[in-house]
């Protein structure tokens, strides 16, 4: 005998999958409201913090020029001003561009949610109740990936920028103990701290560009994929080439982000297994579709892997393009090299 609700209809089988994409919403629109708070907040503390870095710059370029007529404890009192200005800022700038990336993660999963929520209510995923499942499992993956992805930059945030601060404290630390005792001895350390912290804020910056190019927001694109592979080049031992056809022109924000973030995941696939030495980027901007093509030279794989828990951001990325009535192809074998098309259709 069927199962019933409270008022002798089937019981659906959708309710609680309905309920908890509802649930899930409700939650990311809740997250994306704090964070517009949040950033709104830090906008605000980063323009008093980079004034006051640049009245306490002005103070040290004229401290520089008097040394030998101001005592040490003003000198040591100036540098240290200076220093707890610029990690302050250093922290909010890096604060506000987390928030920035953080908002726009959540914007995308808010859209995809809805779209996945309209689907399922109106009846448009095929298959059913199979279908249903079809799209809750693409949400429980893109979540799986995200935060594998997160890890991943976690344990490089520990182990590079995280490290490298404790060091800063630490040369701060000898350079205020120098500064009664022997003054150039002291600048010498000042002078490394400084060298230190850029090297380290570029490595930020870097982590930051993983998660979200400014680029992709303010040129588009075509500018952004050029950007990236000429990093990628300076960043790995392949050489990498990206070629670039049709009208260059800017893309819907989720088309931009499918092509970029897929191109991104492939190139980090070649750099990670293929073991070769040769990748090429093929982008046609086609007024019908957008088509990307990654080929490498290198040991090749089983496109059945995809299938496996491992290859999870080749799966996400078939299974995105595919959401959005695409196409996702894998040629490839062993020792052969890959060669990886996908095809998503656009409105001119």
């Amino acid at each position: 005998m069927a199962l019933t609700d409270g008022q002798n209809k089937p019981a659906s089988p959708f309710e609680d999958p309905a309920q908890s994409i509802q649930s899930e919403l409700d939650e990311t629109t809740r997250a994306l409201r704090e964070i517009s708070l949040m950033l709104d907040q830090s906008r605000v503390e980063v323009g008093k913090l980079t004034q006051r870095n640049a009245a306490i710059t002005a103070h040290l370029q004229q401290i520089q020029g008097q040394l030998d007529k101001i005592p040490p404890e003003e000198i040591r009192m100036a540098y240290n001003s200076a220093l707890d200005a610029q990690q302050r800022l250093f922290v909010m700038r890096g604060q506000l561009e987390k928030l920035q990336n953080d908002q726009s993660h959540l914007e995308r999963y808010k859209a995809l949610l809805s779209r996945v929520q309209s689907l399922a209510g109106g009846g448009a995923l095929p298959g059913g109740a199979q279908g249903e499942k079809s799209a809750l499992a693409s949400v429980e993956m893109l979540v799986n990936a995200q935060e594998a992805e997160r890890q991943r930059l976690s344990r490089q945030m520990h182990d590079g920028p995280a490290q490298a601060l404790s060091n800063f404290i630490l040369q701060t630390e000898i350079a205020m103990r120098l500064l009664d005792q022997d003054a150039e001895q002291a600048r010498m350390e000042l002078s490394s701290l400084k060298a230190a912290a850029m090297s380290t804020f570029q490595k930020v910056r870097n982590f930051i560009s993983e998660l979200r190019p400014m680029m992709l927001d303010d040129l588009g694109l075509a500018p952004t994929i050029r950007r990236y592979v000429d990093t990628y080049k300076e960043q790995s031992s392949i050489e990498a080439s990206a070629i670039i056809t049709g009208n260059e022109r800017r893309l819907e924000p989720y088309i931009e982000v499918l092509i970029f973030r897929a191109m991104q995941e492939l190139l980090g696939n070649a750099a990670r297994h293929s073991q070769g030495n040769m990748v090429k980027i093929l982008v046609d901007l086609g007024d019908g579709s957008v088509k990307l093509t990654v080929e490498d030279n290198g040991k090749g794989f089983d496109p059945e892997m995809i299938n496996q828990k491992s290859s999870l951001g080749l799966k996400l990325i078939k299974e995105r393009v595919e959401l959005l009535g695409g196409s996702f192809d894998i040629d490839s074998s062993l020792g052969k090299g890959s060669r990886i098309f996908l095809s998503v259709p656009v409105h001119s």
